[in-house]
């Protein structure tokens, strides 16, 4: 008969603790069922014949501690934020300026405003000037224009009124002669004679005018070549008179 050495395994008894108790638990219980199944096997395997005389076996149980199973995780709670607190970014820090830049950069600063003025007061003056230049140009014109049309009408002769036989008589004059033709015939008529009198006094460019008869034109240019006429002054001066008139009367006595 086979001799079965046992050894019991010891065991470390580990500090109680709630949580591994029952993993203990559980080792032992592996640690027991494992000694049940190998005397079973023994059992089993047994024989009338005499066994041969085995080396006693020793049997050498271990227990295992299995690691501790893991804590339950718990789930994460949903909290709320705290509100964001704003932030607030830093003011910029003010850069140290040396006073006496600062007072080269002020009088450069009232110095272009002073050109600037000067600028503006120098523009507004050559306006001025201009304006005024334009309006002396404008008056002296019309001073031209003005002593232009007097001295026009100055220069130009004074129009003599036309005087008629009646107003402007000769100083002297002769008598046609009566054409004997006309006598003959016992012709009877009038003929009247336009002439210029010049500024001598004298007639000019004699000529006779419709409704004299033929024979008595020759006869009254000739007597009307002979007048003479006092000259017409106007503002000191003589001037010819124009379109002056004298009627023949040619009658048979």
């Amino acid at each position: 008969m086979t001799a079965m050495i046992m050894h019991s395994p010891t065991l470390a008894m580990a500090p109680r603790d709630t949580s591994g108790f029952w993993r203990n638990s559980v080792a032992a219980s592996v640690a027991v069922a494992l000694h049940v199944g190998v005397l079973a096997a023994l059992m089993l395997g047994w024989s009338t014949d005499k066994p041969v005389a085995e080396a006693p076996r020793v049997m050498h149980t271990q227990l295992v501690m299995l690691p501790p199973a893991p804590a339950p995780v718990p789930e994460p709670v949903a909290v709320a934020a705290p509100p964001a607190e704003p932030v607030v970014a830093p003011a910029p820090a003010k850069p140290i300026v040396d006073p006496q830049i600062q007072a080269q950069k002020l009088e450069k600063a009232a110095l272009a405003r002073k050109r600037v003025e000067e600028k503006k007061a120098e523009q507004q003056q050559e306006r001025l000037a201009a304006e005024q230049r334009t309006q002396e140009l404008a008056q002296q014109r019309l001073a031209q224009e003005r002593l232009a049309a007097e001295r026009a009408r100055s220069a130009a002769p004074a129009a003599a009124p036309a005087f008629d036989s009646r107003q402007y008589q000769p100083l002297s004059k002769e008598a046609p002669d009566y054409p004997e033709r006309a006598l003959d015939k016992n012709i009877e008529g009038d003929c009247t004679v336009e002439y210029t009198v010049n500024t001598q006094g004298r007639v000019e460019n004699p000529k006779v005018l419709d409704g004299c008869h033929p024979l008595f034109m020759r006869p009254s240019l000739a007597a009307a070549n002979t007048f003479r006429y006092q000259p017409r002054v106007v503002e000191g001066k003589p001037v010819p008179v124009p379109a002056v008139r004298n009627t023949f009367h040619y009658r048979i006595k």
